[in-house]
Formats: C-alpha cells, sequence, structure tokens
C-alpha cells in the first residue's frame, strides 16, 4: 500500500477506500478517536455499517478533505452533507470553519430560500431520513416549507375551515396565478362546500410519504390528532396521485397506510356536513389501495352505511381481489348490513330501505354474470336486505337468470340453492310464467311459483263474456280447498294437474305444455303414468 494511501475504510460493506489517515483524522473527529484506538495495528482499517449516503456520501467527504476544508454547498446536497458531518464529527473542536459550521451556516437562510429550492432539499432527505429526522434537519427544513406556504396564503393553514378560500399564488411567481377552481382529482362527489385544490398540492405530491408525514406530525395532525380539512384534502389529492404515479412497495407502505388512517380521520371529522355519499366512496376508493387499518375502514364504512339511500349502482361498483372477482362484493354486503341495522323500520326509514332495495337488484344484475362470482356471494348480497325491502322480487329473479346462463355448469342443487332467496309470493305472474319456460330453473322451484300465484288468478266464478264460446275454451275449476293447499307440495298429481289448468287459461303457455311436461318426467320418472291419466 503506497505511503498516501495508509487507511481502509469500509463503508456498509458496499465499498473500500483507500485514504490518507493524515488528512482524514485532520477533519473527522470520529475517524481521530478509531485510530487512537487502533495506534499499534500495521495494516489500519475502520469498518463503518451504518454511514448516511452510504460510498456516495463518504466519497464527498473525502473530496471535502483532500481539499482543504473547500467543496460547494446547494440545496441539493446540503443535507447529506450534514448529516455526514454530524456523523463524524467534523466541527471547529478538529479545524476551524469545518464542515458542520459551513452546513449550520448555509441553512441559517433557508427561509430565504426559493419554494422549488426547499422542495428539493427534502426530497433530498429521503435516503437520509433517519438521519435527518435525528439530527433535526428535517424539523428545520419543514418549517421553512409552512412558513413559505403561510406567507403565500390568504388563510391560515392551521385554523382553516370548510368556508376557507384555497387560491393563491405560488411564492416564485408573482404575475403567474395558479387556479384553484379545478376539481379533476375531486369530481362531483364532493359538495360544493369542500375547499378548492391549493397551489402547493400539487408540488407536495413529489414528496415521498415519509416525509409528508413528517410535516403531518410537526403540525399536530397525524392520525387522530388530523381535525384539518385542508390538510385532509391534500392527502386525498397526494393520496390518489400517488396511486397513479407510484409504485407502492414493501418499503413505504407502512409510510402510505399511515397516510391513508389521516385522511380517513379527517373525513370521519367533518363526515356529512361536507362529504356526500358519493364523496365518501370516491375517499373509500382512494384509500382502500394502502392498507387501511381496520379501524378506519370501519368507520368509513358506517359513515357510508348511514347514507346508503343516496347511493347509485356506479358507487357500489368498486373494485374487488377477492378471488379473481371483479368487484369488491364483500363491501357491500357489509354497507348494506350497516344500513339495514342504522336505518331501522319507521315509515320514513322502510321508504329508504325500499330505496336501497332496488339498488341491490340494479347490483346483483350488475355482478351475476362474473364466472368468478360464487353462489354463496351471491346469496349473500340478495339476502342482507330484509323481505320487506323489496314490494317486487322480479329483480332479484332477473338477476337468477342472468347468473345461471353465464354459469352452464352449476348443477341442480346449486341452481335450486339460488332460488331459495326468492319470494315466490311476490313475484308477478309474468316472472313465473318465464320460470316455467326456462330450462334453467328447477321444476320444483317453477312449479311453487306458479301455485304461488293463486290468488292472482280467477276462480270457478270465471264466466266467459262473448256468448259464442267455442267448446274448446276451458274454465278454470277451484277445486283446491284448503287441505289441498297443505297437500300440494307432497302431491305430485294435483301440482301438475294445476299447472296445466294455470296455462291452458292464460293461453299463453301453448306450445311450451309440452317441453314443461317432458322436463319433468325426466327429473320423475316414477311419476310418469300418472302424469298421462291427467294429460
Amino acid at each position: 500500500m503506497p505511503k498516501s494511501c495508509d487507511l481502509k475504510i469500509n463503508i456498509n460493506d458496499q465499498q473500500i477506500f483507500l485514504v490518507n489517515q493524515k488528512i482524514i483524522s485532520k477533519y473527522c473527529g470520529r475517524v481521530k478517536k478509531i485510530l487512537k484506538h487502533q495506534k499499534r495495528r500495521k495494516n489500519l482499517e475502520i469498518r463503518i455499517n451504518d454511514f448516511p449516503g452510504g460510498p456516495d456520501g463518504f466519497e464527498i467527504i473525502s473530496r471535502f478533505c483532500y481539499n482543504k476544508g473547500k467543496f460547494p454547498i446547494t440545496v441539493a446536497n446540503v443535507s447529506l452533507l450534514h448529516c455526514c458531518a454530524i456523523y463524524l464529527g467534523m466541527s471547529e473542536e478538529f479545524f476551524t470553519n469545518n464542515l458542520l459550521q459551513q452546513t449550520e451556516t448555509f441553512l441559517k437562510g433557508i427561509y430565504y430560500w426559493k419554494w422549488n429550492d426547499i422542495l428539493v432539499s427534502l426530497i433530498s432527505c429521503e435516503l437520509l431520513y433517519t438521519y435527518a429526522d435525528c439530527y433535526g434537519l428535517l424539523d428545520k427544513i419543514i418549517s421553512a416549507l409552512l412558513a413559505k406556504i403561510a406567507q403565500n396564503s390568504d388563510a391560515n393553514l392551521f385554523t382553516s375551515s370548510s368556508s376557507s378560500s384555497l387560491s393563491y399564488s405560488s411564492p416564485d411567481s408573482n404575475s403567474i396565478k395558479r387556479s384553484s377552481s379545478s376539481t379533476k382529482t375531486t369530481p362531483e362527489k364532493i359538495n360544493s362546500t369542500l375547499p378548492s385544490k391549493a397551489w402547493w398540492f400539487d408540488d407536495l405530491t413529489t414528496l415521498p410519504a415519509n416525509i409528508i408525514g413528517k410535516l403531518f406530525q410537526c403540525v399536530g395532525a397525524y392520525k387522530t390528532d388530523n381535525n384539518n380539512l385542508v390538510l385532509t384534502r391534500f392527502l386525498l389529492h397526494y393520496l390518489k396521485t400517488a396511486t397513479q404515479t407510484r409504485a407502492v412497495n414493501d418499503r413505504n407502505n407502512s409510510d402510505y397506510a399511515a397516510l391513508a388512517d389521516t385522511a380517513v380521520y379527517g373525513v370521519i371529522l367533518v363526515g356529512k356536513k361536507i362529504f356526500s355519499c358519493r364523496g365518501l366512496f370516491w375517499v373509500l376508493r382512494i384509500v382502500s389501495g394502502f392498507g387501511l387499518s381496520i379501524e378506519c375502514r370501519t368507520e368509513l364504512e358506517k359513515m357510508i352505511g348511514g347514507m346508503l339511500e343516496q347511493a347509485t349502482l356506479d358507487d357500489l361498483l368498486v373494485s374487488g381481489h377477492d378471488m379473481g372477482v371483479y368487484y369488491d362484493v364483500n363491501l357491500v354486503i357489509r354497507l348494506v348490513r350497516l344500513f339495514v341495522n342504522i336505518s331501522g323500520f319507521d315509515g320514513v326509514s322502510l321508504q329508504k330501505v325500499k330505496r336501497v332495495g332496488r339498488l341491490v337488484d340494479k347490483y346483483l344484475r350488475e355482478i351475476s354474470p362474473d364466472h368468478n362470482l360464487k353462489i354463496s356471494k351471491f346469496l349473500g348480497v340478495a339476502e342482507c336486505l330484509p323481505d320487506s325491502a323489496r314490494d317486487c322480487f322480479d329483480g332479484v329473479y332477473r338477476a337468477i337468470d342472468i347468473y345461471l346462463e353465464s354459469h352452464p355448469k352449476s348443477t341442480f342443487e346449486e341452481r335450486s340453492r339460488l332460488c331459495r332467496c326468492l319470494n315466490y309470493s311476490k313475484l308477478s305472474f309474468e316472472a313465473s310464467k318465464d320460470m316455467a319456460k326456462s330450462p334453467r330453473i328447477p321444476p320444483r322451484i317453477a312449479m311453487q311459483a306458479l301455485i304461488s300465484q293463486k290468488t292472482k288468478i280467477p276462480t270457478t266464478e270465471f264466466v266467459p263474456e262473448s256468448s259464442k264460446m267455442n267448446p274448446s275454451q276451458i274454465v278454470l275449476y277451484n277445486e283446491a280447498n284448503n287441505t289441498e293447499k297443505k297437500d300440494m307440495p307432497v302431491n305430485l298429481e294435483k301440482m301438475q294437474r294445476r299447472v296445466v289448468e294455470l296455462e291452458k287459461l292464460c293461453k299463453e303457455m301453448d306450445g311450451h305444455l309440452s317441453k314443461l311436461v317432458s322436463h319433468r318426467v325426466l327429473f320423475n320418472p316414477a311419476r310418469s303414468r300418472a302424469l298421462l291419466r291427467f294429460c
């Protein structure tokens, strides 16, 4: 080893630097102390495992030392130089006007920096976060950032209300103003009382999540302490931008999750005063992808569930990731159950429940074609509402028909199970006839649906108005008494006779009767002889 390079310094096990120990120890107090303890060793080597900035950081320090304590300090490198100087003990105790004093002098003018310079300096702290936070550097830069926002804003960021105006000018432009009337990131989903986007929103989206979290901690609005509407708006804007431009990974996911919780706590605080039902769905879509805590998700869903009658089908169509299902069916089930528990069943609430019932039927028809949708999930949505929520079950039947058409491999047992959510007495006669025609509906289910229409069909008092009655016209005989009604489920012959009579009376089942009979015979060949006697 040449005499000029008599010291090895291993930085983070990534790179070994060969340096002159006299030059380095002249400026670096930490290196000087280490060398003092290793005086008797011939081959001197120092291992540093947690050096700020890694090999790149130490290379800059070497340049400073070899250049006799001179190195250009800029807004981009001051954070790195300051952290390295503190770490290595580069103070005036070892050299006059050492690196630490130079960086501190540079940072004294931080409140006079340009807005973009402050942002550049903050971004450079991302890889130095632990050191910058520990050494108080982050607090200093963030304070300058907040001061710059306050200087160029018409309202105090820390005392903002929902009525505050956020149309401010950028600090770096005296003649050009950034319009804050644009609401591209906030659709109609949020009430007009919500403040517009401030000029600094887009600029701060360039900062990493851990820096944003530190900013919220500095202003006392982190997680449950967040009671600031403007900061909540910014967080929603930041998270929405992150989903489009940033890669959320295992390294920073916890930082984003904490920001998502902070945003939700701010939303919960203002609640229905600011956010409509659609606005809350918009918030849910944004924060769901960031590992939202169970507590925050539960509170947000309670807010949505309490006003679900205002929702539309588009609101419910939230993307899901459960077993390949395209939409988040579990979310809708939870929301509807919360709505039912909150609403009760008084006169006004019943109308809201029926409104949600119609919405759920539309949702069922929308998700039914999904090949990955399980019957249990379909039934979970259909049965999460009480029977009183629907005056008619035709919508549920249409959804069942779409599901069976999209799942042709469903077994007989699965098709029968799927139909259990139907209330046959609340089916229209048209829907019941359609069930009888459909080869996808089990015959027993179709017959039960037709039998349930008895009260809607004319009885033996039916007499044709026309005096020119053809002999082929048939009068429906009401031979079913109360005893027979009870026996119908087990008396196949009488059920078959009733089906035939209903088909002939309506005159709309001609041509379909033979198919219905043959279909039943296939499933019950033991009754084929009885069928022939009644036909």
